[in-house]
């Protein structure tokens, strides 16, 4: 089994603990008790490979700096969510995205935004079109969806997080090799021009 960490960030009120509900289950609960943060744990078969998948949800009230940078250096990958009806929670994203480049230090850090409630049309406050560029400015995936009402797109979300992460663990080199070639091919060069006639 592959361990993947995930986290889930946005505005309070956005749909976070309902979607990971939703992605375990397959159940939506519209009311949940958001003072204490909760780690769901499940096992996948994605693309024939077993995940063993962890995904946290925060507590609202426990952003502190510490916990946050502890849980941004946790998780493998990122699903930012706000609310089409919410511009506020649309807005936040950016330093999500922000605080979370900062932590990883990497150029690319697996993230998926996701826009939730697209069932409230009358409530809209963020176009699809807005969602779209600010997911193409901040380099992440983009979905838009009704956690309430589409348990197929809930999983098609996470799913296409899992595979970013994925990818990217495969790309990665085993450091401590990586780090034995490097340290070969610089003696090499010393010792080839430590050798040489000027």
């Amino acid at each position: 089994m592959v361990p993947v960490k995930l986290l889930i960030l946005g505005s309070q009120n956005t749909g976070k603990t309902a979607l990971c509900v939703r992605f375990i289950t397959k159940r939506f609960i519209g009311e949940y008790d958001h003072k204490k943060e909760v780690t769901y744990r499940c096992s996948r078969l994605v693309d024939q490979e077993g995940i063993d998948l962890e995904i946290l949800d925060l507590a609202c009230k426990d952003n502190s700096a510490a916990s946050l940078e502890a849980s941004l250096r946790w998780a493998d990958g990122f699903l930012l969510l706000y609310s089409v009806t919410q511009r506020l929670s649309f807005l936040e994203v950016p330093c999500l995205k922000k605080l979370i480049d900062q932590s990883k230090q990497s150029l690319v850090v697996p993230t998926v935004l996701v826009a939730n409630k697209a069932d409230l049309e009358i409530g809209r406050e963020v176009t699809t079109e807005e969602g779209q560029r600010l997911a193409k400015d901040l380099r992440c995936g983009f979905r838009e969806l009704s956690v309430a009402e589409a348990v197929l797109a809930v999983e098609a979300a996470v799913l296409q997080l899992i595979r970013l992460v994925l990818d990217q663990q495969r790309s990665l080199p085993d450091r401590r090799s990586y780090m034995l070639t490097v340290r070969h091919a610089l003696t090499r060069k010393l010792t080839r021009s430590k050798t040489m006639q000027w």
